[in-house]
């Protein structure tokens, strides 16, 4: 999975700290020695260099890892840990675990190195890594991840974005998620590149790493909102961006009008790409392609992507709203533990994503939202939530907006617009006649709830049930 190499190149930077790639594969090597014969271990997954040896190792061991979210409430980790019965947490030493972890042996990560051999790569079907979702639609899941979807996810990626072992990737993403975890260290590792990871997001910390020896840049729209923000007004931070070779954005939609102030500050088109736990990485825009703003590109290398009606028949024609089915080897194997689930995740071989998109004439796709929870059904239209949101982000008055649905005897659901203005709030009226002047009426807000934040998870992402809750 990873290249045997003895390089003195930097692969990890954590601030001050750092690993070569010769350092990490001895004491990588020396726990995989420890870790061998194991069932599945957890990993205590903490923004720090402790964590990728927890995790390299484990690969390296053949067992697999249940990386955890260290911000995790009780109740979701006593269902992870009964759910995936780790036989140890690893976790940097001196690291305080919760209670919930106190019956699961616990092995420090330490930076000893050894030379012992390793035991044999596991076939491509052996499960490397179990990431739990998110849990909005009940208890979380453990997704099963074989080591060919990380391969062919990995190597995919790095053909659509040019990515070599010369690139120094900076991003601030937690370590427990498929973002920052897969694409963001193994990615790296992989091509024999180096990570710089920021510990936390700052403009002022991403402009030093891109000005330094940065060469990509990976973040999540509430990240490049920020950006977006400042970027107009801070000389240093548009210069540094403009200097990068890729600013790749992903997790949900990066809106319209953040594309465009990063663009004309900078030069550059952020990258977006369309990806999920179950299936890592589907689409992307290529580095050497057309960087449509809003579009998350054509299929990577080896991935069939579709597009279905509500019956299941398959949509060929330019602009067809339906949900977005995935085949290929970037697909997980199994629900852990849960059979049934499985099963109804998957049409004919195809995984059915949830997720409800466009395809344009170019073969791009773009996402239009999630089929629950972005597809509004109003006076017999089906409505994107995310094309409202775009237009009301043009409205100078608005900051941030989330728009759901709501059930209405007269149009069988209703569209809310929930508004985090910028300064004082303005008349509800502008922003709905801002909305039916720029789309069409019937796409217009029927209700407008100003608000001063919208509910997210770690990743970004707007939690909209959490809204209408």
């Amino acid at each position: 999975m990873f290249p045997k190499s003895q390089s003195d190149r930097v692969a990890l930077r954590f601030g001050d700290r750092t690993l070569t790639h010769a350092k990490l594969a001895s004491c990588a090597g020396a726990l995989a020695q420890q870790l061998a014969g194991l069932p599945r271990v957890a990993v205590w997954a903490t923004p720090t260099i402790e964590t990728c040896v927890a995790v390299v190792a484990a690969l390296l061991a053949g067992v697999p890892a249940v990386p955890l979210n260290p911000k995790v409430g009780e109740r979701e980790l006593a269902h992870i840990v009964a759910d995936s019965a780790p036989a140890a947490i690893l976790a940097a030493p001196g690291e305080r675990l919760p209670e919930g972890l106190h019956a699961v042996p616990r092995k420090d990560v330490t930076l000893d190195t050894g030379s012992a051999e390793l035991p044999p790569e596991p076939g491509p079907e052996a499960p490397a890594l179990i990431v739990y979702t998110s849990g909005t639609t009940g208890s979380p899941k453990g997704v099963v991840l074989p080591r060919r979807a990380i391969v062919s996810t990995l190597d995919a990626v790095a053909d659509a974005w040019g990515w070599t072992g010369k690139d120094v990737l900076v991003h601030a993403l937690p370590l427990f998620h498929v973002h920052g975890l897969i694409l963001g260290v193994l990615g790296p590792l992989r091509r024999g590149g180096t990570l710089h990871h920021l510990g936390k997001f700052s403009t002022e910390l991403v402009a030093q790493a891109l000005a330094g020896d940065g060469t990509m840049l990976f973040g999540v729209p509430t990240m490049y909102h920020r950006i977006a923000e400042e970027v107009g007004s801070t000389p240093r931070l548009a210069n540094a961006l403009s200097w990068a070779r890729l600013l790749v954005s992903g997790s949900a939609a990066l809106p319209v009008r953040d594309h465009e102030r990063i663009a004309a500050a900078t030069g550059q088109r952020v990258v977006e790409r369309y990806g999920m736990t179950e299936t890592l990485m589907n689409t992307s825009v290529r580095a050497d392609g057309d960087r449509k703003p809003g579009a998350v590109g054509v299929p990577l290398a080896g991935v069939e992507v579709r597009l279905v009606d509500d019956s299941g028949a398959e949509l060929h024609e330019t602009g067809a709203v339906g949900e977005i089915q995935v085949r290929g080897p970037n697909l997980f194997t199994e629900y852990l533990n849960r059979p049934d689930a499985t099963a109804e995740a998957f049409a004919d071989g195809w995984f059915r994503t949830g997720d409800v998109g466009t395809r344009d004439g170019d073969g791009y796709y773009r996402i239009v939202g999630r089929k629950a929870t972005d597809i509004i059904k109003s006076g017999g239209y089906k409505i994107g939530a995310g094309e409202i949101e775009n237009a009301l982000l043009e409205h100078p008055a608005v900051a941030e907006v989330a728009v759901t649905g709501e059930p209405d005897d007269d149009l069988g659901e209703r569209i809310i617009a929930w508004v985090v203005p910028a300064g004082a709030a303005p008349a509800a009226s502008e922003l709905v006649d801002h909305v039916a002047r720029l789309l069409t009426p019937h796409k217009r807000p029927r209700l407008v709830r100003f608000v001063e934040s919208l509910p997210r998870n770690d990743m970004g992402k707007v939690m909209k049930r959490a809204l209408r809750e």
